[in-house]
């Protein structure tokens, strides 16, 4: 799979070129191996030495690895007209680690560091890759549950945690061409009333779910209300994905929407004065959920255009993408393993972890590009030797496939190695089983080199 990685990491510029290689060499065995450790995916002395070198060097700048994913990012986004930027925030937690400089968490016994991310997603729901990325250790005094509420409402947005959804928003407008459409999707952390306000500046939509019942220029003076009191319009069935606390199922959702004015907030001061914003919300709501079953109840609050009940449809199609953003992360830390990684500074951490949101953007990628491109052919993903390779592991047989697969086939074959029975009840294969499959490939591929007297498997 080196092939995708020098593409990915074409514009690579860390001031040496050796060490623009060492980046490429490390991405491509973490990639092979991304569960296990930097000695387990290294394997030789020699690289692992190599490795932890790279992490330690003052000279390599975090930023300058998602730079390069950045551009890469930007080139993938060319031809859409439509951009969704899921954001979200996730910590690490290191608390019983000595790491030096790293800070606090939810409080101020629980240590690690902070991570909000940008996420490109196509409207078919392919993650594309990152647009920004920040990386912070917080201090006791900087948000979260460790600050009390009526201090951080005295802060200027500037100073406060939330302005990384409105950074990321900038960096998304200031990357991609002017031409393309940019929508800002979050889940509740979002309801920030400067991204609203930041967001119609820079022509960016949003696309966010409600926290805050808000004051509105309506009769009913309140968001909640509001909404209620306005008719069905419609319904939509939607798939709720699996998670650790609930089973995939299907919703039956009803479905209401209104054009608002949203007023600004009470803490508007003659130092930030903000003005009232147009929006539509959108209210989907199961009246019927199954027993002992939390039903959904979305809220959406969105600046683009919901005139239809088709529009209205399409807003919560691309709201469930934000689906993608906390996948991502989870590929991360269960997948990445960022949390074990034996690490003793802040910085040496950084770097590591701009180096693993490479890989753990391909995992990702290559899970939903199966799913929704799934007759491209199976050679834009793998290399010819490792599709021979799991071709023939997988029907056991010697005999190479007489025509390339279909990037479907190849990412079921690949999940199967991680553990995917590919029943009919299992649908498509989730990244999990598509990591762990990766990490048995690299194993055949090395043997199957060395057999057919291939390239030094010391290199593969």
């Amino acid at each position: 799979m080196r092939g995708w990685i020098e593409e990915e990491l074409r514009t690579i510029d860390l001031g040496d070129k050796r060490l623009d290689n060492r980046l490429k060499r490390i991405v491509h065995l973490l990639s092979k191996n991304p569960t296990a450790s930097i000695p387990q995916a290294t394997k030789t002395r020699a690289d692992t030495k190599a490795t932890y070198r790279f992490f330690d060097c003052s000279g390599v700048n975090p930023d300058d690895i998602r730079d390069a994913h950045y551009q890469s990012t930007v080139e993938r986004c060319k031809g859409h007209d439509v951009i969704l930027v899921v954001q979200d925030s996730t910590g690490f937690d290191f608390t019983n680690r000595c790491i030096e400089d790293i800070g606090v968490l939810n409080n101020e016994y629980q240590r690690g560091l902070m991570m909000h991310s940008g996420l490109a997603v196509s409207t078919n729901g392919i993650p594309l890759g990152l647009l920004h990325q920040n990386v912070w250790s917080r201090r006791m005094e900087e948000g979260g549950r460790a600050e009390k509420k009526e201090k951080r409402h005295k802060k200027r947005i500037e100073e406060k945690e939330s302005y990384r959804w409105i950074e990321t928003m900038e960096n998304a407008r200031n990357r991609l061409p002017v031409e393309t459409n940019i929508v800002i999707i979050g889940d509740r952390e979002a309801d920030i009333y400067e991204l609203f306000t930041e967001s119609q500046k820079r022509s960016v939509h949003i696309l966010i779910r409600a926290e805050y019942n808000r004051r509105v220029e309506s009769e009913e003076k309140y968001l909640l209300d509001t909404i209620k009191n306005s008719p069905v319009r419609g319904r939509m069935k939607i798939r709720i994905e699996h998670a650790r606390e609930r089973k995939a199922r299907e919703a039956d959702l009803s479905i209401r929407y209104v054009k608002i004015m949203l007023c600004p907030p009470r803490r508007n001061t003659k130092r930030d004065i903000l003005p009232p914003i147009s929006v539509n919300a959108i209210l989907l709501n199961e009246e019927n959920p199954p027993p002992h079953v939390k039903a959904v109840n979305w809220l959406l609050i969105t600046t683009l255009p919901v005139n239809c009940l088709e529009d209205a449809i399409r807003c919560a199609e691309w709201y469930k993408y934000r689906w993608l953003i906390e996948r991502y992360h989870y590929v991360l830390k269960s997948g990445c393993k960022i949390e074990e990684l034996q690490l003793e500074t802040k910085e040496r951490l950084e770097r590591a972890l701009a180096t693993y949101c490479i890989v753990a953007w391909r995992e990702l990628w290559l899970t939903y590009e199966a799913r929704k491109n799934p007759d491209t052919p199976a050679d834009k993903i793998l290399e010819k030797d490792e599709i021979e390779a799991l071709y023939c592991t997988i029907h056991e047989t010697k005999k190479p496939p007489e025509k390339v697969p279909t990037v479907r086939e190849a990412v079921r074959w690949i999940a199967q190695l991680g553990g995917f029975l590919g029943r009919k009840s299992d649908g498509e294969p989730g990244v999990k089983t598509i990591w762990r499959g990766l990490m048995e490939l690299a194993v055949i591929v090395r043997t199957w080199r060395l057999l057919r007297g291939g390239e030094d498997v010391g290199n593969g």
